[in-house]
């Protein structure tokens, strides 16, 4: 996508098309740069710390202070730099099949070249961008609504580990509180 063959003649292409291509690569290569470089950062600490065998390493490991730029990285990678990957083959198509509009197209009927003051017609070079768009709008809000579905029972299953640890502490303060000797899992204390 970066290195696509542009026709010579820059008037061809909308202002607005060629910056929004360029700007959606861009941002495209930089989220996904950004997101390896902290997934390479933090691997190096991973490992080291689970060749460690003692408990108190990893809390002392960089990657849980920086747990939210992971997630951050993660969101990066997985959610905006799929959506913008989405964008970037719409606006390829359109990049790559816009200068056909200056084509001219010919009839079916007759074999003729269509007089280019008819406005109403619609180029191939259009036709196929339009193709493109209308097929990758479905795609992306069905990515949208998974991703959102996905967030959301992830979120749901943290909530309820949480919840459930929160109890076996509540019941333990309870047990300590009333002097019993009892685990919350039915066994005595040794």
């Amino acid at each position: 996508m970066v290195e696509v063959q542009l026709d010579t003649d820059p008037t061809m292409y909308p202002q607005g098309l060629l910056i929004a291509f360029s700007a959606c690569t861009t941002v495209l290569v930089a989220v996904h740069l950004f997101a390896l470089m902290i997934s390479t950062c933090i691997l190096p600490h991973i490992e080291a710390v689970s060749n460690v065998h003692n408990l108190n390493s990893v809390h002392e490991s960089p990657h849980e202070r920086m747990h939210r730029h992971i997630e951050l990285a993660w969101a990066f990678s997985t959610v905006i730099g799929t959506l913008l990957f989405l964008a970037e083959v719409v606006l390829l198509c359109w990049v790559k099949f816009l200068p056909l509009k200056n084509h001219p197209v010919v009839k079916q009927n007759n074999c003729t070249p269509a007089s280019s003051g008819d406005d109403a017609t619609i180029t191939s070079g259009e036709a196929a961008a339009i193709t493109s768009t209308t097929i990758m709008v479905p795609f992306g809000l069905i990515f949208i609504i998974f991703a959102v579905h996905f967030y959301r029972s992830l979120v749901s299953h943290k909530t309820e580990r949480v919840e459930r640890e929160l109890d076996v502490l509540a019941q333990l303060q309870d047990q300590l509180d009333r002097g019993d000797t009892l685990h919350p899992t039915g066994s005595h204390f040794e």
